[in-house]
């Protein structure tokens, strides 16, 4: 079990706050760790990850970077992967049915999951549970009776569906089990905390109802900030061609995290470091910039690996010098050069 570090209660929901969006409440979160320390047990932090995509980028290392740091505090994180509300897919800001994954898919994405979370989770501390465990368990009554505890007016006050519905688009019934089983989750669990991102509210607030229906004290709700990709317009997502993948080579980071815009580049400096804020303003954004893309490549890869990088870029687009690693084109001659280019 973690053990619970000597940490005031202010410093340590000073640093529960950062890159939070929202507490709901921080008075109930604020109680919570006065009994932990008062009785000596970690709080049970609880989030949940579908294993829709087999490679996770730096927007769901908002998430993890969160957990971590409740690690550090000595709380207890529960991985959570939905390996069974995974072949359903998540509705949250969807526009249409999402595509539907076999058991298979689902199973071979979790296990890459596992691999990848370790660059940033202290493994050995960290509860991983999958909701399969009980699900495939439930009986076809017992999964029935869980619609009783929201209603459809409920359903269709969520942003997403009350837009769909609007629209005349398709909501599948199979879409609203996803909120009541994501609720369920921390039922079984007992979380005293649930952090998601802002876009996962609803489901989050279900999970509050159905503890309270269940006879739990309820659990706190984080929200942290989406992270805009690349393209500074959209949040980071593989389908949307923004993302920074934590598996990418140094050299792929690096060129990346130097596109995006400065001001993109404090909240990335807010959610994905631990650096000080008005240090950062103080810096030039290009130095700030290629701080930033150090800092990052060298917690996913290595400082020399961070420090070559960044001298490539100088030599590169500051001094003018050509690249050390170019792809060559080599012409069968005859071709006018504007084709070649092309």
């Amino acid at each position: 079990m973690p053990i619970i570090k000597n940490i005031a209660i202010d410093e340590q929901i000073a640093i529960i706050k950062r890159g939070a969006v929202e507490i709901i409440s921080e008075a109930e979160l604020r109680k919570k760790l006065e009994t932990s320390i008062k009785n000596r047990r970690p709080l049970k932090i609880k989030a949940g990850f579908d294993p829709t995509a087999p490679d996770l980028h730096l927007g769901h290392t908002v998430l993890l970077r969160k957990l971590r740091q409740f690690q550090d505090l000595g709380h207890e994180v529960y991985f959570l992967i939905g390996d069974f509300t995974g072949q359903i897919g998540d509705p949250s800001g969807r526009s249409e049915i999402r595509k539907q994954l076999s058991k298979e898919e689902v199973a071979k994405n979790a296990q890459t999951y596992k691999k990848q979370v370790a660059k940033i989770l202290d493994i050995s501390k960290l509860k991983i549970v999958f909701n399969s465990r009980w699900f495939e368990k439930m009986s076809v009554v017992e999964m029935l009776r869980l619609t009783t505890h929201l209603s459809v007016s409920q359903m269709l006050a969520r942003d997403d569906f009350k837009k769909r519905y609007t629209n005349g688009e398709n909501i599948s019934i199979l879409e609203f089990m996803y909120p009541l089983m994501q609720g369920y989750d921390s039922v079984k669990l007992e979380a005293d905390i649930e952090i998601g991102g802002t876009d996962q509210i609803f489901n989050l607030l279900v999970g509050r109802q159905f503890q309270k229906d269940f006879g739990q004290p309820e659990q706190v709700v984080l929200t942290m900030s989406l992270l805009e990709g690349t393209d500074g317009i959209q949040k980071m997502s593989k389908s949307f061609g923004n993302y920074i993948g934590i598996n990418e080579s140094a050299k792929e980071m690096f060129g990346k995290i130097m596109s995006i815009s400065d001001e993109l580049m404090l909240k990335y400096y807010e959610l994905l470091t631990d650096e000080n804020i008005l240090g950062v303003k103080e810096m030039h954004p290009r130095d700030a910039k290629v701080n930033l893309a150090k800092i990052i490549i060298s917690h996913y890869h290595s400082e020399k690996s961070a420090q070559k990088e960044a001298e490539e870029f100088t030599r590169v687009f500051s001094q003018k010098e050509i690249p050390e690693d170019m792809p060559e084109f080599k012409s069968d001659g005859g071709k006018n050069i504007v084709v070649i280019l092309t």
